[in-house]
């Protein structure tokens, strides 16, 4: 059975509760990380801990750990589920009040570590890629709440979704206040045009992910120029390459927008070779 840490102690999963006062429930008051596990070994731990604690201080929220704490509890706990390959979610709630928006009558901020098995994107799509379409649902306006902070309110990206889904895709697009290019409702995205990797800047409104900066990482090692600054569709349209970067799809290639090919339809050679190099970094290479 699995376990699930709450605030110091392993739980059974049917047995791990939270109060329903708790305005991480009530307001989405609270941030998290999403965290993958190859061979046991959580990660990319480190960044995804300094964004969290980033997030939280944003929001001005105090976890009650500190980060070396934190990073312990959460091996502790893929260790004692036995967990090889899989998924951390690491959340943070503001903790306990009353019906009302007032945080600081709250206490006791939860903290929630669920090490899981996840479910995948077929190899499939790894080997013909994916397909997207642009939802009418924008990302929210960064001068009302920074795209930097990964809250547990993600009803934008939720709406954006099942916008997606109805029209038959698993990702959707969204862009920014401008109409730019932001990002997917849960992954970065990148083109390729002219052998140059691109993709939205900060300004765009977007998370900036652990994947997508370890992917920038990887480019600029093996040579690959890569620049960050606002995009459109029309990029995206005549892009040589494009695919998605996030803790969950990895580097998945994406080959058709809004009905419309991108490049020759299929997975593209810069985008086959950064998935490669991905590889062999997860298995720590």
């Amino acid at each position: 059975m699995s376990k699930v840490y709450i605030s110091g102690k392993l739980f059974d999963k049917e047995q791990a509760m939270i109060s329903v006062f708790d305005h991480g429930l009530l307001y989405g008051d609270g941030v998290f990380e999403g965290i993958r596990v190859y061979s046991g070994r959580v990660f990319l731990l480190k960044e995804h801990i300094d964004r969290l604690y980033e997030s939280a201080k944003a929001i001005r929220l105090e976890i009650p750990l500190s980060p070396a704490a934190l990073s312990k509890a959460t091996e502790e706990t893929v260790a004692a589920n036995k967990l090889d390959d899989g998924y951390v979610r690491l959340v943070i709630t503001r903790g306990a009040g009353y019906l009302g928006l007032d945080p600081k009558r709250t206490s006791d901020p939860q903290i929630i570590i669920i090490a899981d098995t996840i479910t995948l994107y077929p190899t499939e799509t790894y080997e013909k890629g994916m397909k997207l379409v642009t939802a009418s649902t924008i990302r929210n306006h960064p001068q009302a709440l920074s795209p930097r902070i990964k809250s547990l309110n993600y009803l934008n990206n939720i709406m954006a979704k099942i916008e997606g889904a109805d029209a038959g895709c698993v990702e959707a697009l969204m862009l920014n206040h401008k109409g730019e290019v932001a990002e997917c409702t849960g992954d970065n995205i990148f083109i390729v045009k002219h052998n140059v990797l691109m993709t939205p800047s900060a300004e765009s409104g977007i998370l900036e992910g652990i994947t997508r900066g370890a992917v920038m990482k990887l480019a600029r090692a093996a040579g690959i120029e890569v620049q960050e600054l606002p995009l459109t569709r029309h990029d995206l349209y005549v892009a040589d390459e494009c695919f998605l970067t996030g803790t969950a799809a990895e580097v998945i290639p994406v080959t058709s927008l809004d009905g419309r090919t991108i490049g020759d339809g299929k997975p593209g050679p810069v985008t086959k070779d950064l998935l490669a190099r991905f590889q062999t970094l997860k298995r720590g290479g």
